[in-house]
């Protein structure tokens, strides 16, 4: 049996054509319709929600008030700190209070389990506050201070780690706790204080300095004219004590001077002058 092809004009002329035509174009707005009535649904659009405060909290603990404020959670990062327990939050992203669209991700960066490790460093000799900033740049802390008589105050004399010697180049945890034995300033063998009675001013300081000790208070009697050449009538201590045996004194220590422009005894009293 032949079938003859049919025209296509007449085809299109053909209700049954405009009709199927009409059916295609009702379903393509209905789906248009459908799709932007749920689109609104599908993003959220409009639904907000405020990032609760999960700083320092334990992870299981922000993971479970995030996702009932209807965040997700997913871990970014990690750092350390000695001051919290860890996989506890270090930081998170968004920060809290803000508000944002639910069912965003929220950011974290937890505390490291095992701590990272520093070299510890040769503070021996170093001032004080020189040790301190060397442990702050390798997050190190200083625990304890222990002073011991030296002449150099402040300065290290020795390193403890766990109560005992650390040597440099020993690898410890970060925020590990380091004691400094440091110097009172004050030396441990007793000397005679000497006596600087009669000298200038200039010369006791300079007599001090060798001795390794400093002057103190300085107290002016009368008007000084010249401070460098004026006299030192009195000291406290004295070289001798009350049974005229040596005073003794430590390395460190400072002797106070009592000084005039012109010479006097130990009263006060001026000096008799020399008559030429």
């Amino acid at each position: 049996m032949n079938f003859m092809p049919m025209n296509p004009v007449r085809w299109l002329l053909q209700k049954s054509f405009w009709v199927n035509l009409l059916a295609v174009c009702m379903l393509i707005v209905l789906l248009g319709v459908l799709f932007f009535a749920s689109l609104r649904w599908i993003t959220r659009h409009g639904e907000t929600a405020t990032v609760p405060d999960i700083m320092g909290k334990p992870y299981d603990e922000a993971v479970r008030l995030l996702e009932q404020a209807h965040f997700r959670v997913v871990v970014q990062d990690s750092g350390y700190t000695d001051t919290l327990p860890p996989l506890t939050v270090l930081r998170q992203e968004p920060e809290a209070n803000a508000v944002v669209k639910v069912y965003r991700t929220v950011y974290l960066t937890l505390n490291k389990i095992v701590p990272p490790m520093a070299v510890m460093p040769n503070l021996v000799n170093m001032s004080y506050r020189s040790a301190v900033l060397t442990l702050q740049t390798l997050k190190l802390n200083v625990g304890d201070t222990i002073y011991k008589p030296d002449i150099a105050r402040n300065a290290v004399l020795a390193q403890l780690y766990n109560g005992q010697p650390i040597k440099p180049g020993t690898l410890i945890p970060e925020g590990s706790r380091i004691t400094l034995v440091l110097g009172d300033g004050i030396g441990n063998q007793a000397n005679p204080v000497p006596n600087l009675i009669g000298l200038t001013f200039m010369q006791a300081r300079e007599l001090l300095s060798a001795s390794n000790l400093s002057v103190g208070v300085v107290l002016f009697d009368g008007p000084i004219t010249d401070t460098a050449s004026a006299y030192v009538y009195k000291q406290i201590p004295a070289p001798l004590n009350a049974n005229g045996q040596p005073n003794l004194i430590y390395a460190g220590q400072s002797i106070d001077l009592w000084v005039s422009q012109t010479p006097r005894d130990s009263t006060g009293q001026p000096l008799p002058q020399p008559h030429f």
